[in-house]
């Protein structure tokens, strides 16, 4: 490994995978099932009338597809705070 390859993610405080909070609020939600679409790890899927539910929470990458998206604001992703997080060497 080259000395570029090694020090890529230092000092970018980069998450690991896995670690995101996926906050969904159903009375804000209408089901429209953008942000279902939009996930492109497929975190997310609908339930049985149509609302989004964390299927998979390990795959979510923070890329906010789902946030960005939604028309009602119904979806937030949150990181963890940087307590959680392993420091950089």
């Amino acid at each position: 490994m080259d000395a570029t390859a090694s020090t890529a993610g230092a000092g970018r405080g980069i998450v690991p995978r896995g670690i995101y909070r996926i906050v969904l609020t159903r009375e804000l939600c209408k089901a429209c099932g953008l942000c279902v679409a939009w996930c492109p790890q497929r975190v997310l899927a609908s339930d049985e009338l149509g609302y989004p539910v964390v299927a998979r929470p390990g795959d979510c990458v923070d890329c906010k597809a789902c946030e960005r998206h939604c028309p009602d604001f119904a979806i937030e992703v949150i990181p963890p705070s940087s307590a959680t997080r392993e420091p950089t060497p």
